[in-house]
This record gives structure tokens, C-alpha cells and sequence, in this order.
């Protein structure tokens, strides 16, 4: 509170001194309020650290792919072809393409070099069974995702292999849920593993990989756009080309909304 000061022992209290003569409070006030303006957005007098620039989204990675093949056509339903069929077998493939995909970088992403599940400037955490929030680095992330994936595509109850058997209804939820974890992987290896990814050569089929799968969860709105738009500046260059819908929110033949701001804990 104004006029509550502290001193040391012997030391007579400071109190507090009136505005110079002439000085009115309109001008303190002025003054208070320019040096909280110069102090806004730099805590300690620091400046803000700038943002690192994403490797990614440089022109000769992202014009990188190991073919030109029209995804928008390759991700449409056929006919004659019932919806959880095309479903069951597009999320089994992705799950095996994105696993192999991040076994090649696996041995960079360790529990010192990726302590927490982070895409950018977003943490994810992992639930179990109970709903229970687990804080785990990445590769413990990435087994829990593959592991569970596995589980659910490997189990005829859920993905049913043979003829006669029907989907439960819960499958489609499933295989959003599958989606949505499947694209925290692909994030990370662009966030946090592209730089061995390039070392490796191996850019041109991740980005591949990547417009494939956008392009499908769009077609079927299997993933909340809030979701994906961590990633929306790397999807922008990468799907445009790629029978992205000109509609302006780029979602292929859904009818989801515009991707709003991410949440930053997950």
C-alpha cells in the first residue's frame, strides 16, 4: 500500500515524497503510464524470444514428394464401396505408413531429447482407460498411441475382417479418435524431427504422407479442424496443390468450420 515502507534496523523509514512543484497528476500519471507500455510483452526488461523458424515450410523441402498423384480423388469413396469398409482400411494403412514413418527418426526422439509430447508451442498429454491425465515424454506418447491403435485395428469386434460381420456403432468415433492421435505423431516429426528427416532423405515421403492423410480425415471430417490447425500453415502449402477444396476453408468436401486456435494443453 502506498505509504506502508520497509527499513533496516537504525535506518530512519523512507516515506513517500510529493510530486515535484508544478508537477500535476495528469503528467505522473502520463508517465507511469508510458513506462507500462515500454515494460509490456518483456518481463524482466527482457525482449520476448522470436520465434524459431520452421524448417518445413522452406520451398525446397516442401516442393519435395514421391509423387504427383491427385490425392482429393485417391481419398473419395467409391462406389459400391460401404463407408466403414473404406474407413477400417484407410486408418489400418496410415497407422502402418505413420508408424514406419516415425521408426526411421525413433532413435532421435528420446525421453532426454523430447521430455514432454510437444508439437510447436503445444503439450499433449496422454489419457488411460480411466480418463486419468498422464504427463509422459514423447516416445512414451507415441508407444501408448501405437499400441492402442494396434490393439483396436487388430481386433475383429472393432475392424471386422470377415464377411457377414458388422461394424459396432461406436466405429466411427474410434477411427476419429485413432485420426487425431495418428496426426500428434505426424506433428511431432515435423515439429521436432525434421531436421533428421532431411538427413535422411526421407522429407519428400513425409510430406507425402502428410497430404495424404489431411486430405482423407478432410473428406470424412474425421478430425476437429482445432485439432489440425497447429499445423495449418505446413497443410496450407502442402494441400493447395493437392485437389485441396478452393472454398476458402480448405476442407475438402466437409462441412466443418474454419479451424479456430488451438488449445495449448491437451
Amino acid at each position: 500500500m502506498v505509504g506502508d515502507h520497509c527499513s533496516l534496523p537504525g535506518e530512519r523509514p523512507v516515506l513517500a515524497q510529493s510530486p515535484k512543484p508544478g508537477l500535476s497528476c495528469k503528467m505522473v500519471l502520463q508517465a507511469v503510464g508510458k513506462v507500462l507500455r515500454k515494460s509490456k510483452g518483456k518481463p524482466n526488461g527482457k525482449k520476448p524470444a522470436p520465434e524459431e523458424k520452421k524448417l518445413y515450410l522452406e520451398p525446397e523441402y516442401t516442393k519435395s514428394r514421391i509423387t504427383d498423384f491427385e490425392f482429393k480423388e485417391l481419398v473419395m469413396l467409391p462406389r459400391e464401396i460401404d463407408l466403414n469398409e473404406w474407413l477400417a482400411s484407410n486408418t489400418t494403412t496410415f497407422f502402418h505408413h505413420i508408424n514406419l514413418q516415425y521408426s526411421t527418426i525413433s532413435e532421435f526422439c528420446t525421453g532426454e531429447s523430447c521430455q514432454t509430447m510437444a508439437v510447436c508451442n503445444t503439450q499433449y498429454y496422454w489419457y488411460d482407460e480411466r480418463g486419468k491425465k498422464i504427463k509422459c515424454t514423447a516416445p512414451q506418447y507415441v508407444d501408448f498411441v501405437m499400441s492402442s491403435v494396434q490393439k483396436l485395428v487388430t481386433d475383429e469386434d472393432v475392424f471386422p475382417t470377415k464377411y457377414g460381420k458388422e461394424f459396432p456403432n461406436s466405429f466411427e468415433s474410434l477411427v476419429k479418435k485413432i485420426c487425431k492421435y495418428l496426426f500428434h505423431v505426424l506433428a511431432h516429426i515435423y515439429s521436432s524431427h525434421f531436421k533428421e528427416t532431411l538427413a535422411l532423405e526421407l522429407h519428400g515421403h513425409l510430406n507425402t504422407l502428410y497430404t495424404h492423410f489431411i486430405l482423407f480425415i478432410r473428406e470424412f471430417n474425421l478430425v476437429d479442424p482445432k485439432e489440425t490447425t497447429i499445423m495449418d500453415d505446413l497443410t496450407e502449402v502442402l494441400c493447395s496443390s493437392s485437389g485441396s477444396s478452393s472454398n476458402g476453408n480448405g476442407n475438402g468436401s466437409s462441412n466443418s468450420t474454419g479451424a479456430q486456435n488451438h488449445v495449448k494443453e491437451r
